[in-house]
């Protein structure tokens, strides 16, 4: 049974309100945390406290505090006692994102490892913890750690094959050796058998060379990456070398929205906007024949006035109009690697907090833990391909890949 008006918003506001410390903020999330554990040992015992009611099946026997690390600060719980069995709100003091214990974690091994203490004082202060120890911190880091390491190192051939893949890399500043490099996070994700995308993996190399994307890759095929039939990513040459040498029946598509940045750099400043506007036309059309057309639109506009803009345009063609050997209704999420930006800036959402990274663990910790939240939202969530147009990409011929279909229409 439930206690009936176990909590008076008005009242308790106004106590909060009156009683109020400088920290207003921290003071209300205490206040209503604790009303909220009150109201539900109320619940437990069947009765509000205090009151005799014969469907009360328990009493309260006190409080016993606990300290809550919270983005307002470390609060006091009250955790009300049952005369006889127990109460406890797993709900709040022990179920934590694994993103969020990471960045604790991570806080504290910067702590313990004397890095940038004024700095590290200013981040701690902002996420309002006020103390973590040695142990706390082994236990949390030894938790996430086998978490994280279990979720990058899983089998990929259960949820396989993979006909679409998308690679890119971000950059991140750690201590080594009593310095401040930068360290190279290549992450990869995929869209499965069941239509969801998939975070394939994450590693940490020391630079963005053809070496690191091999070994990555390696490690994806090893895991059971298979099926791949398009490979979006930046022109990285060490990442197009990888691709081709580990899933060499996959195509490449050159994401347009990298390749727009590429091709500013070779354009007069004076013409980009014309330029700009006449190969987003390009993108606009219905169909395949109608894009081809208009890529050869493009290239005789700039062909007599632009001659090197034409030559990298015509250079890129191949890679940059690869979308066009699959289905319409996909082309946005597999002609640039736009998706996976979004991946990105989550990521830096949650490791721009901590700025420089103790180590590289560091890095795998946090960065592991946020993927494999993505991960799980992603499988829970709505299918990112219709299983229909998956089989359809699936079953389009290689004969009419986009890479071959300028030498189809001249050949006819």
């Amino acid at each position: 049974m439930t206690a009936p008006h176990i909590i008076n918003p008005a009242g308790l506001l106004d106590q909060a309100l009156g009683d109020a410390s400088p920290d207003l903020m921290r003071h209300l999330l205490s206040t209503v945390i604790n009303a909220l554990l009150s109201a539900e040992a109320d619940q437990v015992c069947g009765a509000e406290y205090g009151t005799v009611s014969p469907e009360r099946v328990n009493s309260r026997n006190g409080y016993r505090h606990r300290e809550l690390d919270t983005r307002a600060g470390t609060i006091d719980v009250a955790i009300p006692k049952l005369r006889s069995g127990s109460y406890f709100p797993d709900w709040l003091l022990e179920r934590r994102k694994r993103a969020e214990a990471a960045l604790v974690s991570v806080v504290a091994t910067c702590y313990l490892l004397g890095v940038s203490t004024r700095r590290m004082d200013k981040l701690v202060q902002s996420l309002g913890i006020t103390s973590l120890s040695k142990s706390q911190v082994s236990r949390m880091a030894a938790d996430l750690d086998a978490q994280v390491a279990a979720f990058r190192t899983r089998p990929l051939g259960e949820s396989g094959p993979f006909t679409f893949v998308a690679a890119d890399a971000l950059t991140m500043k750690v201590r080594e050796q009593g310095r401040v490099v930068n360290a190279v996070v290549l992450v990869a994700t995929g869209v499965n058998a069941d239509g969801h995308r998939e975070v394939l993996g994450v590693k940490v190399a020391t630079s963005e060379t053809k070496q690191a994307w091999n070994a990555f890759f390696a490690d994806l095929v090893a895991r059971g990456l298979t099926g791949t039939l398009l490979v979006t990513s930046d022109a990285h040459a060490g990442l197009v070398d990888a691709i081709a040498a580990n899933l060499p029946g996959a195509s490449w598509q050159r994401c347009r929205t990298h390749f727009a940045a590429n091709l500013m750099q070779v354009c007069p400043k004076s013409a980009w906007p014309a330029v700009k506007t006449m190969l987003h036309s390009v993108y606009d059309q219905p169909d395949p024949a109608s894009v081809h057309a208009q890529f050869d639109k493009l290239l005789d506009s700039v062909g007599r006035s632009l001659p090197k803009v034409a030559a990298y345009l015509d250079d890129a063609r191949a890679d940059l109009l690869a979308f066009t050997g699959f289905p319409q209704q996909i082309w946005r999420q597999i002609w640039s690697n736009n998706p996976n930006e979004r991946l990105n800036k989550e990521i830096r959402r949650r490791t721009d907090v901590v700025g420089i990274f103790p180590d590289r663990d560091a890095v795998i910790r946090l960065v592991g833990a946020v993927l494999a939240e993505q991960h799980d939202e992603w499988t829970e969530g709505r299918r990112y391909f219709a299983l229909d147009i998956l089989a359809k990409a699936r079953d389009t011929p290689p004969t009419t890949t986009a890479t071959q279909l300028p030498e189809l229409e001249t050949a006819a």
